[in-house]
């Protein structure tokens, strides 16, 4: 056994014994707390500002906000000077800057107005110093702002003026890489008899105020009696079809019964209801319709509602290991030297190899430059497209029909390079727009508000790399002169 004591390890373990046990016993110095602390020298914003505004600009944070034109995207998105309302705290680039701040933080709105009020880089980006003891306390402004630019986006044009902006930062511009994904929005995986549950909910509750409201007695229903069958249904882990069928078909019953007897009440009574209330019961009333039209002949549906308070969202075939269908907006995206731009965006499905030729076009229309070489799945390689290729002089990574050709060897290995950069680059910025930029679940609430989402995140992304760009070149030119 060795002994050792001291303050610090041994420096030469090797004059130690090689046999034995060792004990270290470290011997610490032990100080007062008091000695610990520090005297912390009074700060002023004022005296300080453009320290701190310098620090801002060699942040990650300050590099996206050099490399966005935001005069020409605020006139974009025509956006005026408003002293109206809450939304007047932030000017036009400050609304659109908390959006793009938004998808940089990752956070919920509510915590992203908690660390606006805290972080002065967040209050410069977004050109909103606030003064001393000033605060945000409306957690709902994210949301009314995100609303306001939802309206008055237009993604060409948006998208024509970072382009614009952004090209002498970028290279290669005669190649192109392209493929689509699906950006799956905040809901819940349905079936038929949760989205019928749920119709069957909102039916009873609208009943139930209406004659609450109006004096008159609630009609009998079954609604009670079902409502305990369906959570005790839920709650097994398996559902055999035979109860699966006998929900299904009382649930529908049951709901045909509740949308007549609103019928009744409402020409019986003549009630003024909100336009949301008869465009929620339309909705319904077609959930009603597919279902009943699905359990009777077992077809599939068309143009399938999945979600009533998201009713524009369609199931989405993908044909993924993991997810077979995914539930949200279907997105064709043009890929430039590394940046990304949304060539082609629907909530219906659509086949990403029709597009081919117009992602050529709109590539060209951006950078102003012929297309030379094009990267694309499979799934594009239709004999259209191929034709279009050659008669464009366009070098694709399809794979080849027929015969080898005089260059086989030569056509082989640019493919080779072109699938490599669509599945290290191309394929990565979906997971990295996923993962880092709020688009793994879309939690937009609205139609236009989920475009405006997934319009910001992959932007966001786009313009950290363009800062990160801009950000060496002044490096080099510094160290050059």
């Amino acid at each position: 056994m060795c002994l050792y004591l001291g303050n610090n390890k041994p420096r030469n373990w090797a004059l130690l014994p090689k046999t034995g046990f060792f004990i270290f016993l470290i011997v610490i110095k032990l100080q007062s707390i008091p000695h610990f602390q520090a005297s912390l020298p009074l700060f002023s914003i004022e005296d300080n500002f453009n320290l701190l505004y310098d620090q801002f600009l060699d942040t990650d944070l300050g590099k996206i906000f050099i490399a966005i034109p935001w005069e020409e995207l605020i006139r974009s998105f025509k956006l005026n000077e408003s002293k109206k309302g809450p939304n007047c705290i932030f000017s036009p680039q400050g609304k659109l800057a908390l959006m793009v701040l938004k998808h940089y933080a990752g956070c919920s709105d509510k915590k992203l107005i908690e660390q606006f009020n805290a972080n002065i880089h967040y209050q410069f980006f977004c050109s909103t110093v606030l003064g001393l003891g000033q605060h945000i306390s409306n957690y709902k402004i994210v949301s009314q702002i995100r609303c306001e630019l939802s309206g008055k986006l237009n993604i060409k044009d948006a998208q024509g003026v970072l382009a614009s902006h952004w090209l002498p930062h970028m290279e290669e511009l005669e190649q192109i890489l392209t493929d689509a994904t699906c950006y799956e929005s905040s809901v819940r995986f349905p079936t038929n008899q949760k989205l019928l549950w749920e119709s069957v909910d909102w039916a009873y509750g609208q009943l139930k105020l209406i004659c609450k409201y109006s004096g008159i007695k609630l009609p009998r229903t079954k609604y009670l009696k079902w409502k305990e069958r369906y959570w005790s249904y839920s709650r097994k882990r398996r559902k055999p079809s035979k109860e699966k069928n006998a929900l299904t078909r009382g649930l529908l019953k049951l709901l045909h019964k509740i949308l007549n007897e609103l019928d009744d009440i409402e020409k019986q009574n003549r009630i003024e209801m909100p336009g949301k209330y008869w465009d929620k019961k339309q909705i319904v009333r077609k959930v009603f319709l597919q279902q009943q039209y699905h359990f009777d002949t077992g077809e599939k549906i068309k143009d399938r509602i999945v979600s009533l308070s998201k009713s524009y969202i369609r199931p989405i075939v993908r044909g993924k290991e993991i997810k077979k269908v995914e539930f949200g907006v279907k997105l064709n995206k043009l890929q430039i030297n590394g940046i990304s731009f949304i060539e082609h965006l629907d909530f219906n499905a659509f086949n990403e190899g029709t597009r081919f030729q117009s992602t050529v076009f709109y590539a060209q229309l951006l950078t102003k430059t012929k297309t030379r070489l094009a990267g694309a799945d499979a799934i594009y390689a239709t004999n259209k497209n191929r034709s279009f290729a050659t008669q464009n002089n366009i070098r694709t990574d399809f794979a080849r029909k027929g015969r080898p050709g005089k260059y086989e060897s030569e056509r082989k290995q640019i493919a080779k390079l072109i699938k490599k950069e669509r599945a290290t680059r191309l394929e990565g910025s979906f997971g990295k727009d996923k993962q880092h930029y709020l688009l793994n679940r879309v939690g937009a609430r609205t139609k236009d508000n989920e475009i405006l989402w997934v319009f910001m995140g992959i932007h966001t992304g786009n313009a950290l790399e363009i800062g990160r760009r801009m950000h060496r070149a002044k490096q080099n030119a510094a160290c050059a002169a």
